[in-house]
């Protein structure tokens, strides 16, 4: 027989996140409308330099990763 908590609890946190972003894509799209075009803009910008942060910092990352792998005698080579 199965379990019915883990179903329950899946099912529960479905709901839950589902209703969250719902709410938080509608309260996003509702402030959009409030802004002015020059508003749009400069949150778009925004969104682009954090963006371009995140692939940068994530490239580092693997860079930094990969190096001290090597430094630590790691066998990186793909087959």
């Amino acid at each position: 027989m199965m379990e019915w908590v883990p179903i329950v609890f899946v099912v529960f946190k479905v709901l839950v996140l589902g209703t969250g972003m719902f709410f938080a894509v509608k309260w996003h799209y509702d402030q959009g409308k409030k802004g002015t075009e020059k508003e749009r803009r400069a949150v778009l910008r925004a969104g682009g330099k954090v963006a371009a942060v995140a692939v940068l910092s994530l490239l580092c990352l693997g860079l930094v990763t990969f190096a001290l792998g090597r430094v630590l005698g790691l066998d990186l080579t793909f087959p």
